[in-house]
């Protein structure tokens, strides 16, 4: 399955006519005004549904107006359940919905407050709804860092081996590194396990250094500088890789629209309508289906 349609997946309408066709167009799509008045409406529920949520885990407004934010949570989850089924039922496929990328996560937006009846301080899983904000990026049809946004993706997807191998360099120095200082250091100074060790390396390769747990023999300080020195080293390792492949899509993106600009310049202009603006390859007119050429002598 491609990046794009993980993210954002195509579904088809159960009717294109009567109350199934409008809600579908409603609902799905995201370009008229009332389209746009739907999914305004609906982020606007889901914020104050976090902000509720927030708040609510404050102790001192939960003892306060507890039975206020409950009462409210329920009548958001109702109007979000009837929402996803709605969903569920305007689509031709309803079990592709269900398990897509924002279709999995409408589900999780309602399911906790179900769950909450069941199992105690589940309902603070409400701020999942947060992740639906995610569609503010097609409402607003910022087509520019939707772009940028998938060539972040396809650069990760692209230098996915050599992150992984370099990960893997990094465990191996973790797993290293834990284990001579438990030799070194020992329980006694707080090492009392090599796993804890490699917890120690990992917060000292990061250079977070939370001093929960330090070395105190010399050779164990000595260590830590050299632990130190090589975080520093490696932090920039992921970021210049993913940097160089994002330069190189950059570059084979700036081609592409050379060759593009090239064709649209030196084209052939449609019989019919005059089009001049065609894509490489492209044998009908983009505009009007007419065969680019035909009508030449």
């Amino acid at each position: 399955m491609k990046t794009e349609e993980w993210m954002e997946p195509r579904f088809r309408p159960a009717s294109t006519k009567g109350w199934r066709g409008y809600w579908f167009r409603v609902i799905f799509r995201h370009h008229e005004p009332d389209e746009r008045r739907f999914d305004v409406i609906l982020l606007g529920v889901i914020l104050v549904s976090v902000i509720t949520a927030l708040l609510d885990s404050v102790a001192l407004l939960h003892a306060q107006y507890g039975k206020i934010f409950y009462a409210i949570e329920w009548v958001f989850t109702i109007a979000f359940t009837l929402e996803y089924f709605l969903r569920l039922s305007l689509v031709r496929r309803p079990m592709r919905y269900v398990l897509s990328f924002y279709g999995l996560i409408d589900l999780m937006a309602a399911l906790p407050t179900y769950i909450s009846l069941f199992v105690v301080g589940a309902d603070h899983l409400l701020v999942i709804r947060v992740l639906r904000i995610l569609r503010v990026f097609r409402i607003l049809e910022m087509v520019e860092y939707s772009n940028e946004g998938s060539e972040l993706i396809r650069a990760l997807y692209a230098s996915r081996r050599k992150i992984g191998m370099f990960v893997l360099f990094v465990l191996l120095i973790t797993v290293v590194f834990g284990a001579v200082m438990y030799l070194v250091e020992g329980p006694e100074h707080g090492f009392s396990s090599i796993p804890h060790a490699m917890y120690w390396a990992i917060v000292t390769m990061a250079t977070v250094g939370f001093g929960d747990i330090t070395p105190q023999t010399p050779l164990g300080q000595f260590i830590t500088s050299i632990m130190i020195l090589i975080g520093y080293g490696i932090i920039a390792v992921p970021t210049g890789i993913f940097g160089a492949q994002l330069v190189q899509a950059g570059i084979q993106r700036r081609a592409e629209g050379a060759a593009v600009a090239t064709i649209a310049e030196t084209g052939v202009a449609c019989a019919r309508c005059g089009e001049e603006h065609h894509y490489a390859g492209a044998r009908f007119c983009q505009r009007c289906g007419e065969r680019l050429g035909e009508g030449e002598t």
